[in-house]
């Protein structure tokens, strides 16, 4: 059946259901997973390729050597655990871009990664560990760019440490974007996203930089969207971390522009001293978290996407 037949026919169909039940039919089309396995895109399936392609490049965590961490880490298996200060429990980095939740059991099945850890080595009391991730998850860009922020045509977007370029394929499938410009110190990094744009033809629309966001301040002044997610709490030091803050504070000024961040601004900066007022910065923008977004969404991941408008 083709597209004008289809149509017509759920026409059909919804003009002979009593009125009054027709309300109680949509939101069923609207909101039920019966209907996911019918709803996939073209896009999904392109970045479940390039995760696929990433995957093979990257260590289980997705952390390289060469990044420097300002938390204390050890080797578990094959995954990243650290101890740190912005974590009330032991958290492994698991990048939700390259493993949905399906993809994480079969890893822990596989031995290659644990949802819980040791209380008393050679004990049998476990606690359950926390996850980080600094990439979207597939379903977290799709909320980002067809929910939480307005149309991007002409407008430019830079996602402040990019690393794999999630944020950067999921506007350049998602959106209207003008420019989608990725800033990241790593090397490494700025490497494998390259690679990825140039294997998928994104080059028209996507830039890498490699360097510090804090040597970029024309870029940040001249961002329509910034996109910050678990940026510089993992990365970097209490002192370091004040700098990257004042100087987003500082440059990050256009009227009007937006800031996208993981966790909120108010939970990044809490522990942090000179960091600014925000309330003479930016205004929190609310954001419907309510919407269906598929079986595999995580409501509680979408309400750590937060929403703020320049002043």
């Amino acid at each position: 059946m083709d597209f004008a037949s289809a149509k017509s026919a759920l026409v059909g169909v919804l003009s002979s259901v009593k009125p009054s039940e027709v309300p109680q039919l949509l939101d069923w089309m609207r909101n039920s997973e019966e209907l996911d396995d019918y709803c996939f895109d073209n896009s999904h399936v392109i970045l479940q390729a390039i995760a696929e392609d990433l995957r093979a490049s990257l260590p289980v965590a997705a952390v390289l050597e060469s990044e420097p961490m300002a938390v204390q880490k050890v080797q578990p298996l094959h995954g990243l655990l650290v101890f740190t200060q912005q974590a009330a429990r032991p958290t492994v980095h698991v990048d939700a871009f390259l493993y949905d939740e399906e993809a994480v059991d079969s890893l822990c099945e596989e031995g290659k990664m644990s949802r819980h850890y040791c209380l008393n080595c050679g004990s049998h009391r476990t606690a359950v560990l926390g996850f980080i991730s600094h990439s979207f998850s597939a379903v977290e860009l799709r909320f980002l760019f067809q929910h939480a922020l307005p149309q991007l045509a002409g407008r430019v977007l830079v996602d402040v440490g990019s690393r794999l370029g999630a944020v950067l394929y999921g506007g350049y499938l998602y959106s209207s974007a003008s420019q989608l410009i990725g800033v990241e110190i790593n090397a490494d990094f700025c490497q494998l996203q390259r690679a990825t744009v140039e294997k998928y033809n994104f080059k028209d629309r996507i830039q890498i930089v490699h360097a510090d966001i804090c040597s970029q301040n024309a870029l940040l002044q001249d961002a329509d969207v910034i996109v910050m997610n678990n940026v510089f709490e993992y990365f970097l030091d209490t002192s370091e971390q004040i700098r990257a803050w004042q100087c987003m504070s500082q440059h990050a000024r256009k009227k009007g522009s937006l800031l996208v961040t993981v966790p909120s601004l108010q939970e990044s900066i809490a522990r942090l001293q000179g960091c600014g007022d925000l309330s003479q910065w930016v205004e929190e923008v609310p954001l419907n978290y309510d919407v269906y977004m598929g079986k595999d969404s995580d409501p509680e991941a979408l309400r750590q996407i937060h929403l703020y408008r320049v002043l």
